[in-house]
């Protein structure tokens, strides 16, 4: 019998690109601290986080392959996280108005039975336009973004903010790259098409 396979998210967005893979699976929500660590780079934390929602979820599936994922948006140095709330998203937006931000998204899959974890970070290099205020304003009026890393649901209305997106797995943007996770899964043994 194939072990059963977990996403360890809240995520909305990471489930449905799950369900494109038309395995079944269970979602178990992680308890984790998000905060990034001293001298960690945006590449570094997202891939720590997403390990660390996996073995979250480990103690409660212990033959399972679960799936972690996170997303840190960055500049440099300069991260552009959740914003909570309309003024910290009209500022992100502002900051990131005709710049080049880099989303960088951590990928686990552990296999809870063996401790195997295959980590990977697919990043996309995303382009914003030079946005007015008015058509951020208007963006925020339409869209719920508060949740999404940079502000930018690129899903949905917040393609519209964009002049160019750059990477080598066109669903790592939304939160969930399904080609290295395909990958992933196959050497774990699932047999995908």
């Amino acid at each position: 019998m194939a072990q059963p396979l977990i996403l360890a998210s809240t995520s909305p967005f990471r489930r449905e690109l799950l369900q494109r893979l038309q395995l079944p699976f269970a979602v178990h929500a992680p308890d984790i601290d998000e905060s990034p660590l001293v001298n960690e780079t945006p590449a570094e934390t997202a891939q720590r986080l997403a390990r660390a929602k996996a073995q979250a979820i480990a103690k409660h599936f212990p033959d399972a392959l679960i799936i972690g994922s996170d997303q840190v948006a960055a500049r440099g140095e300069q991260r552009f996280g959740k914003p909570g709330t309309r003024p910290n998203a009209l500022q992100q937006l502002r900051e990131m108005r005709n710049q080049e931000i880099i989303f960088h998204t951590g990928l686990c899959l552990l296999n809870s039975a063996t401790g195997e974890a295959q980590v990977i970070c697919v990043p996309t290099h995303v382009g914003f336009r030079d946005l007015t205020d008015r058509e951020i304003n208007a963006y925020l009026d339409k869209e719920n973004a508060l949740n999404c890393a940079g502000s930018a649901k690129s899903e949905a209305l917040g393609i519209s903010l964009l002049s160019y997106q750059r990477g080598d797995d066109p669903t790592a943007l939304v939160g969930l790259p399904l080609i290295a996770l395909c990958h992933m899964l196959r050497h774990a043994g699932l047999h995908l098409p």
